[in-house]
């Protein structure tokens, strides 16, 4: 019996083409919405999650905790490097790098334009556990921190705009540092992994890699340590004990230095896409509504068009059940074609989008079996009115409708 149902209502579905197209159109188009903008997502949040395990999900900032200061910082809240030294011994299990958090911005000549330069100084090893990739040179070492040499790796775009060539290893460049100008040898190049971000930027800047050590207005008492725990540590416990053990040592109370971990960042983004996906989402699936009670009404038109084959089928013995099994039927099957229509539109528009982004395209199978199951129980809910008008239809006032 299923079966011929299924035959009748494509039957039914091929006699009307035009009609069941435009009555699946408000399926497709929400089905569609809600595949694209799921799948998008997804691929987002694979670049987010990408782009933080090449940063490393143990990276952790430590800095004062900010509700528990007034005005300003006190003297003794400030962080010494022979302190942050201490600490990396205390913790030497467990904190693979510890230094001050300093940069410094510098305008720099390219050409006959001047440009920004934008400069992050690191200690020995930050390459071991950061995403810098060397493609030239080498990065900073444990002589330029501890001699504060005026070295820079720069990023390669960076040292092509600069010098004409990404190889600008021995170059020298003038950069201004705590208001006093300082000629900088380059001793490296890093090319920096292409990402969507790298690709949507249109930031004319410079970036490279100093000592910290030529910050010292910055590096010899900081706020602010830049660390990277043990991968196998428990990040929260870890950085709360490691902000405790600065607190004690500093005769502050205890939560004085707190910590914002990258793990919690990428909790913190994925949340938020999240949100951002459900809410657009929703919006969308309206359009899932609009084409049930397109669904609705073509199957009402349907019951009225064909009331005679209804009284001639209930007279030949069918009962008020096959009726509305028939009817039901035939809206489940609109309903889910513009389901499957509207999933491959929508996983087709993602993909071109993210194959333009240079972002892989990331979707869950579970996400297109919701989407369809959710188009054909569409079809169920809104034809169940058009079907149960059906089957109640009086056999003998049906055969002589005309």
């Amino acid at each position: 019996m299923f079966l011929e149902n299924v035959k009748l209502a494509l039957s039914a579905i091929r006699i009307n083409k035009m009609r069941s197209f435009l009555t699946m159109l408000g399926m497709i188009i929400g089905i569609s919405s809600v595949i694209a903008i799921t799948a998008i997502g997804s691929s987002i949040q694979g670049v987010v999650n990408q782009q933080f395990e090449s940063i490393g999900r143990s990276a952790v900032y430590f800095y004062v905790n900010w509700a528990m200061v007034d005005d300003y910082v006190p003297s003794e809240a400030l962080i010494s490097r022979e302190e942050i030294e201490e600490l990396k011994e205390h913790f030497s299990d467990e904190l693979l790098y510890a230094d001050p958090n300093v940069s410094f911005s510098s305008p720099v000549k390219v050409g006959n334009a001047e440009k920004k330069i934008y400069v992050n100084c690191v200690g020995s090893g930050y390459e071991q556990f950061s995403d810098v990739d060397i493609i030239y040179g080498r990065m900073i070492n444990e002589n330029d921190v501890e001699g504060a040499r005026a070295r820079i790796v720069l990023e390669a775009n960076s040292a092509r705009r600069l010098f004409g060539t990404e190889n600008a290893v021995g170059a020298k460049v003038e950069l201004t540092v705590e208001e006093e100008p300082v000629d900088f040898t380059v001793v490296g190049v890093y090319r920096e992994k292409e990402t969507i971000f790298t690709q949507m930027s249109t930031s004319d800047d410079l970036y490279g890699y100093a000592p910290y050590s030529l910050v010292p207005s910055q590096a010899d008492y900081t706020i602010y340590i830049y660390a990277f725990l043990a991968p196998e540590s428990n990040v929260a416990e870890t950085a709360t004990r490691i902000g405790d053990w600065l607190a004690q040592k500093k005769g502050l109370p205890e939560g004085f230095y707190i910590y914002e971990s990258a793990e919690e960042q990428q909790g913190m983004i994925n949340d938020m896409l999240g949100m951002i996906s459900v809410a657009i989402g929703v919006i969308a699936g309206i359009s899932l509504l609009v084409g049930g009670i397109g669904i609705m009404n073509i199957m009402l038109v349907s019951v009225t068009e064909r009331t005679r084959e209804i009284g001639i089928r209930k007279s030949l013995g069918a009962r008020t059940g096959d009726i509305l099994l028939q009817f039901l039927t035939e809206s489940m099957i609109i309903s889910a074609l513009g389901g499957i229509l509207g999933t491959m539109l929508g996983v087709a528009i993602a993909a071109i989008g993210m194959s333009v982004a240079g972002v892989d395209f990331v979707i869950h199978p579970m996400v297109i079996l919701v989407a369809v199951g959710f188009s054909a129980l569409v079809g169920m809910f809104f034809g169940i009115y058009p079907a149960r008008r059906a089957a109640k239809l009086d056999p003998i006032e049906a055969l002589r409708y005309e």
